[in-house]
């Protein structure tokens, strides 16, 4: 059996619905994140038990945010302390349902050793791709007295890179980064969770595939020395779209064949990214600015 532990229920679902053919999985979320889920397949329905935990509630919390699509980014730490607060609910249902493995995500940096104790297998699914986690190196590295240590580190491909590679920082990118470097609200920064996971795991999934990030691929296995394993890029499948969705692409692509080649600035927030009403009126600002027109 294996079990699934994420806190963002979207693509996790489409990792459970996929390994479902042949093994039975038990996708573990809080009650709100699994009630959005996409419909299991018919086909592999009976394999898969949706478990729901009580998400705790925590002071600055909204009521009913239990995902990082509900809250903007200044709220996300309290979100996290939130889901800290499942680790013995878990614990539990780990010690109860004896998984072979568990595939979870960065944010219980707590979870590997509690799983190593179990006797579970342990595998991290992250939606980074291997060129992001390349370009950060070795995890000991950076949890370590680490010579990057200024911003400007980060515009120039780093020395573990050996073939030719403009994957780099632009300096406000950097200096965000660096945010995430600074321990948070929820008692820890986002890097050392990252990094804990990365350290505690015995296999690396990873939303990317061969035919793209081949030599990166190669060269995470390398750094990390352990297994990786690309799952590919996940899209969307057909259930997972609605009635309207033909129509609305018709009349987009309409509007697209009217631009000129090359002209219009495409902008992709993700599922998960809630901008803050400063950030979507710098965005508006910015694309306002351009004169150029954008999707």
């Amino acid at each position: 059996m294996v079990s699934f532990w994420s806190h963002n229920p979207i693509f996790g679902a489409r990792q459970a619905h996929c390994l479902a053919k042949g093994h039975r999985i038990s996708f573990v979320s809080t009650a709100r994140n699994i009630e959005r889920l996409p419909n299991i397949p018919p086909n592999v329905a009976p394999l898969i038990t949706l478990v729901k935990l009580p998400l705790p509630h925590v002071d600055n919390l909204p009521e009913n945010a239990e995902a990082t699509m509900d809250v903007p980014n200044n709220v996300i730490p309290y979100l996290k302390i939130a889901y800290d607060g499942l680790q013995e609910p878990l614990s539990m249902f780990l010690e109860s349902s004896s998984p072979d493995w568990i595939i979870h995500d960065f944010a219980p940096y707590w979870l590997p050793p509690i799983a190593a104790r179990l006797g579970i297998s342990r595998a991290f699914f992250s939606v980074f791709n291997a060129s992001f986690m390349c370009f950060f190196g070795p995890p000991k590295l950076l949890l370590s007295a680490s010579t990057r240590t200024e911003l400007e580190h980060f515009l120039v491909p780093p020395r573990w890179i050996p073939f030719p590679s403009k994957i780099v920082y632009r300096p406000y990118e950097a200096k965000k980064l660096f945010e995430n470097t600074e321990v948070n609200a929820s008692g820890v920064s986002d890097l050392f969770r990252f990094m804990t996971v990365c350290l505690g795991t015995e296999v690396f999934a990873i939303k990317t595939c061969i035919e793209v990030e081949a030599e990166w691929l190669n060269l995470f296995g390398e750094l990390l020395h352990i297994h990786v394993v690309p799952v590919g890029l996940l899209p969307p499948s057909p259930q997972e779209g609605n009635d309207n969705k033909d129509s609305t692409w018709d009349a987009i692509a309409e509007w697209l064949d009217k631009q000129e080649k090359g002209s219009v600035v495409y902008v992709a927030l993700g599922s998960e990214i809630r901008p803050s009403q400063e950030d979507f009126n710098q965005l508006a600002l910015g694309l306002e600015q351009s004169r150029l027109p954008f999707f």
